[in-house]
């Protein structure tokens, strides 16, 4: 288990932790000389059964809040000390806020140099302290009273200390993704890399690979170190130290970089919080955001007045960051003097567009009070299309998570995208209407072909999602396809009144197993050759010719002829040049290059050289 201290510049909090535990968490030369915490420190007590109580002593003063700040996120539990002689000060007020408003569950209130006052002091101490963390949240704290000096009240402490970390459970973050926020990073001579933080959620165990934010890149842990002892594996909940190997090196990585599970599926610029406000936040005021072991500036843009709960907002972050849904950051004003509040991730991605539309305000306020993970899930799909490697990241939801929630919907999946079966049918409705307008507005036209036809009706949506929703409608018999053509069923291409006549007068022409160019066509047959373009064009459509050069063309009979002699002869030979298809037919050069040509376009053969291969050498059907 995982303590961290919290409280105002010489309340003693360092010195506590050598009376817990023997060691002093000062480390850096200049802390020593001015006895004061300016960085992290960590001390680990072994406990009997092998296993060893962690504690982060964060610094008291101001002007070091960012480092206290690094070194309290993923804490669940804090000690809050407090000085007898000096009481509840500034930083007190301070550290309690940010504890509560970065989520800590418990506090223990120790009071510290009880030595120093007399007990109507300690009683009004005592009463001071508990008041604040009564109005912060922590109405039930533990307290200890406790003098470095005299050895008061501090092996009680030990003791409550020691019972906490057996009854502490299984980490409620386990089923998820290895994440761990990288607080320190050094080289450590014929081991290599070494990087340290708390670990905020999952599994991790020597030989996985994960991956690197700074560096941008894959690595494997060569050794776990969890609590200060050498160990095989690591969870959520951990302090932890891990050796990397890999194409890196120490410059590439600094505080505030991640260790993940799997190479993240995008970087967060503008995401949509719930706000908790300690002070007034005003639109669009730019502030400090304190996230993990990183610290950037950025803006706030109000998407509801304040006094609304709860307050969404869209944070605009100028420094990009591995956020994902939950996340707590803590917010200053631009001069880093006054903490302002904190915020909770609610969705990763901001829309450009209609944030602040009542319907979309009411389904963030759901999202915001939901915390069963498949009422969640459920919640995403009445929005339209789900991409489940972008929500199973942000939930960091692992691949067995995922399949377990999409078990109990009734979404349609492909692939990596998903879509509510409400959402589904009102997609396919669409496709149908799309399709129906399409027949009627071109009459002489079979139809339309899938991409257009997406195109036309859902142009946002995955093509993979689309196709397959098109397939279930022509597998309903809701629409059909006719030669790749899509169409409404009750569609066809047919002739008209004039266009019969013609066609009946010029059918029989086509069995002299000639080439017609449309204008010796209309020559022949004494039509306009405008008019004889359109017969043509339908009856192209309607699969009874073939052009194999624009306004040249052939009865469909004589090109699968041409097909078959192709085949035949490319299995004999194996490739076909124009001269030998030439000779084959008794025709002149210039059509058997056309031919041939046509048959290259269609995918029957390939083209190498001035050669003509079958792509398929199976069994040809004439």
């Amino acid at each position: 288990m995982i303590f961290a201290t919290a409280g105002h510049v010489d309340h003693g909090k360092t010195s506590l932790i050598q009376l817990i535990t023997g060691i002093n968490t000062s480390h850096l030369p200049e802390e020593k000389k001015r006895g004061m915490t300016i960085d992290l420190g960590y001390a680990y007590w072994p406990q009997q059964d092998g296993s060893a109580i962690g504690f982060i002593d964060v610094p008291g003063h101001e002007k070091f809040l960012a480092n206290m700040l690094a070194g309290v996120g993923g804490i669940n539990h804090a000690l809050l000390v407090v000085a007898c002689d000096d009481g509840v000060m500034a930083q007190t007020l301070e550290h309690l806020s940010i504890l509560r408003l970065a989520g800590c569950q418990d506090i223990t209130l120790i009071l510290t140099k009880a030595d120093r006052v007399d007990h109507s002091r300690i009683e009004q101490v005592i009463q001071q302290a508990k008041s604040e963390l009564a109005r912060q949240g922590w109405p039930d704290a533990k307290l200890f009273i406790t003098s470095s000096e005299d050895g008061r009240g501090v092996e009680s402490l030990r003791l409550y200390l020691q019972q906490l970390h057996q009854l502490n459970g299984t980490h409620e973050n386990l089923q998820r993704r290895f994440r761990l926020a990288i607080d320190r990073v050094f080289h450590v001579k014929g081991a290599g890399i070494v990087v340290t933080g708390t670990a905020l959620a999952g599994k991790i165990q020597v030989g996985d690979s994960l991956w690197v934010t700074g560096a941008d890149k894959p690595v494997r842990v060569r050794g776990v170190h969890r609590q200060n002892q050498s160990s095989d594996c690591a969870q959520a909940g951990d302090r932890v130290a891990l050796n990397l190997s890999g194409d890196i090196a120490k410059e590439d990585i600094t505080r505030g970089d991640w260790l993940l599970s799997q190479q993240p599926a995008f970087i967060a610029n503008r995401v949509i919080v719930e706000l908790e406000c300690d002070a007034l936040i005003k639109h669009w005021q730019p502030v400090h955001l304190y996230h993990g072991a990183s610290h950037i500036t950025g803006r706030v843009s109000l998407l509801v007045e304040q006094g609304e709960t709860p307050i969404l907002a869209e944070l605009i972050l100028d420094t990009p960051l591995w956020l994902v849904d939950n996340d707590r950051l803590i917010i200053r004003d631009i001069s880093a003097r006054q903490t302002l509040g904190g915020a909770r991730v609610i969705r990763l991605v901001s829309p450009r567009r209609g944030k602040r539309l009542p319907e979309f305000l009411d389904w963030l306020s759901k999202l915001c009070k939901e915390h069963d993970e498949l009422a969640h899930f459920k919640l995403q799909l009445p929005q339209g299309e789900l991409n489940l490697q972008e929500y199973s990241w942000a939930r960091q939801l692992t691949h067995e998570a995922v399949e377990s929630l999409l078990v109990q919907t009734d979404a349609e999946r492909v692939g990596n995208n998903v879509l509510s079966a409400f959402k589904a049918q009102v997609a396919k409705e669409r496709l149908v209407q799309t399709l129906e307008k399409f027949n009627q507005v071109h009459s002489d036209q079979i139809g339309v072909g899938k991409a257009r036809l997406k195109r036309m009706a859902l142009p946002s949506m995955s093509e993979a999602l689309v196709f397959k929703l098109i397939n279930d409608l022509i597998d309903e018999k809701v629409i059909k396809q006719t030669r790749g053509w899509l169409h409404m069923p009750q569609h066809g291409l047919v002739f008209d009144a004039e266009q019969q006549l013609i066609w009946q007068q010029i059918y029989p022409l086509f069995s002299r197993n000639e080439a017609w160019w449309v204008r010796d066509l209309a020559l022949e047959s004494g039509y306009e050759e405008e008019t004889m373009r359109r017969v043509l064009k339908k009856a192209a459509q309607m699969g009874l010719v073939i052009a194999i050069v624009r306004d040249r063309y052939y009865s469909n009979e004589q090109i699968s002829y041409f097909a078959a002699k192709i085949h035949r002869y490319c299995l004999e030979n194996e490739v076909i040049f124009a001269a030998d298809f030439r000779n084959q037919l008794g025709i002149g050069r210039k059509l058997a290059i056309q031919i041939l040509e046509f048959f290259d376009k269609s995918g029957f053969t390939r083209r190498k050289g001035d050669g003509h291969y079958l792509r398929d050498k199976g069994i040809f059907v004439e």
